[in-house]
């Protein structure tokens, strides 16, 4: 069964720690894919050569991998920032990506423009997974040649404000119509019914992350549960 066929209709996990926090220590984010493995994760979405390395070796499942840097920079709506150049999908193909995911939002880069970071990934016979903000941004990405889109920078880019704490089904429902590749949801999502919304509207697959694997996170939503 190929990749795109094996995450249709599943839920995907995103296994993340930045490196001030307790988790990013290497046999916690194994222990944190070993368990939402065993829970049922149909693949994962892991940061850095290190932690693609070891999905690839402990699973046999799809790893989408990204960078990103140690330090997320003040001005990160402004920025590109997840897998931002060449080097980087070399280096994510190396450690064994079956995905490689990418900014691929309108916003100014650096060395490496989308549509050639894009073309690298496809000639090395990786699959591209471009995060947008915008429709027009996955209408492009697409045209570009990426495999997947994905509505993970919505409500992180000055060109898409944040207006809810909800998943951005809006953007989603927009790409499932534009597009003719598969549509991903990922962002904000926290209840089971969230999902069924997006298998609803024509979601190929759903992201998780803080709601499963970011405890800091998970403990405000409680602590401060009367402003969510």
């Amino acid at each position: 069964m190929d990749i795109i066929s094996q995450i249709k209709n599943k839920v995907i996990v995103s296994v993340q720690a930045m490196p001030s926090e307790p988790l990013y220590r290497e046999e916690c984010i194994i222990a944190m894919m070993q368990s939402v493995v065993k829970g049922g994760a149909a693949a994962l979405r892991v940061a850095g050569v290190r932690d693609v390395a070891n999905a690839k070796k402990l699973f046999k499942i799809p790893v989408i991998g990204i960078t990103k840097p140690d330090v997320i920079p003040p001005n990160w709506r402004e920025i590109v920032y997840i897998t931002p150049t060449i080097k980087d999908a070399k280096d994510l193909i190396q450690a064994g990506a079956d995905i490689v995911a990418l900014d691929g939002t309108s916003r100014p880069r650096g060395e490496n423009n989308l549509k050639q970071i894009i073309k690298f990934i496809k000639i090395n016979k990786k699959l591209v997974m471009a995060d947008v903000a915008t429709l027009s941004e996955g209408i492009a990405a697409r045209l570009m040649g990426a495999d997947i889109i994905s509505t993970t920078l919505s409500g992180y880019t000055l060109e898409s404000p944040e207006t809810s704490n909800k998943p951005d089904f809006e953007l989603l429902e927009g790409l499932v119509k534009a597009v003719d590749c598969p549509v991903i949801l990922e962002g904000r999502i926290w209840e089971p019914e969230q999902v069924n919304k997006a298998f609803e509207i024509g979601a190929h697959s759903v992201v998780i992350g803080s709601a499963i694997t970011r405890p800091q996170l998970i403990t405000k939503r409680f602590v401060n549960r009367n402003e969510v």
